[in-house]
């Protein structure tokens, strides 16, 4: 399944793409789940009777029943527009990413022997085609971070490596833009990495099914073209299995909870000369077999 969030200007619905078409899954279901989280949060009977109904309806009856609109990028929302907590965040989770930070910094080039984690604020959250504004009494050094994403769909404590991919609802695409003036001049990165808009996501989440076993998929960022960022989910440090285990050690994962499992080598703060986002620019943010998310950057209004 690839579910979506939508809005046509009745508030936001849950869909699942079909073809180019979204098909509405409350309407589908007669009374069913309205968002994603709904359903996330309605348990592994609910998502595979959605599945099932939605593999087994034909166009022609989706069609009769006025239950399919056509794909457009302005209406499509992050799949969880007001997530319940802080998105959760992987730091230096790619080698290369890890070691052009500490040759920049004149660090220790020793890996980190454990996860480094970090949240951004549920008010990061914006769309995978809306526009990021940027404030520049606020920062000056924005900058880009395409992750694969992941929803927890069933919770749990001290989960195990062996079973934590089975707590794994679906993927989708982040970017976890980040004010290096603010991440770096603070002792913690909550502020820098937490700013109104700088977390897109989407524009969908697509289950596991529907992705390679192990995930090792391809991962891209581009500016206005050029490509910045190029490298492989299976280059992690810390794969995908281990964050859940680690993670859940202390800290209970809950349906509908949002990891976003770290950045490659490519950010422009460690460019030469550094790099950052100005106004004009257009990102496009890529996991293949997953989607891109495409924004556009804009001066804030100023008060």
């Amino acid at each position: 399944m690839r579910y979506l969030t939508y809005d046509v200007g009745q508030g936001p619905r849950l869909g699942a793409l079909r073809g180019d078409s979204i098909i509405d899954i409350g309407q589908l279901m007669g009374n069913g789940p309205t968002s994603l989280l709904e359903l996330i949060q309605a348990g592994p009977d609910r998502w595979k009777a959605v599945a099932e109904r939605f593999a087994q309806v034909k166009d022609s009856d989706l069609n009769i029943a006025n239950l399919v609109l056509p794909y457009d990028e302005k209406i499509v929302l992050a799949p969880i527009p007001r997530p319940l907590k802080n998105v959760l965040c992987l730091g230096r989770n790619y080698y290369k990413h890890f070691l052009e930070g500490a040759v920049a910094r004149g660090e220790d080039e020793k890996p980190p022997e454990a996860p480094i984690y970090f949240t951004k604020a549920t008010t990061s959250v914006t769309g995978p085609f809306s526009q990021i504004e940027l404030d520049e009494t606020v920062t000056k050094k924005l900058d880009w971070e395409v992750e694969l994403g992941l929803i927890i769909g069933v919770g749990g404590r001290k989960i195990s490596k062996e079973t934590a991919l089975d707590h794994v609802f679906g993927y989708t695409v982040i970017n976890d833009l980040s004010a290096r003036d603010l991440q770096f001049k603070h002792l913690q990165w909550y502020k820098g990495k937490s700013l109104d808009g700088s977390c897109p996501m989407g524009p969908v989440v697509v289950t596991p099914d529907e992705l390679p076993t192990p995930l090792h998929i391809p991962l891209r960022l581009r500016v206005n073209g050029v490509t910045k960022q190029d490298a492989n989910t299976g280059q992690m440090m810390f794969d995908i299995a281990t964050q859940i285990s680690d993670i859940s050690v202390a800290l209970t994962l809950e349906p509908g909870d949002i990891i976003s499992t770290g950045t490659p080598d490519g950010v422009g703060a460690f460019a030469n000369p550094p790099e950052f986002l100005k106004p004009g620019d257009i990102m496009e943010t890529e996991v293949e077999g997953i989607g891109v998310m495409r924004n556009e950057i804009v001066a804030a209004p100023q008060a």
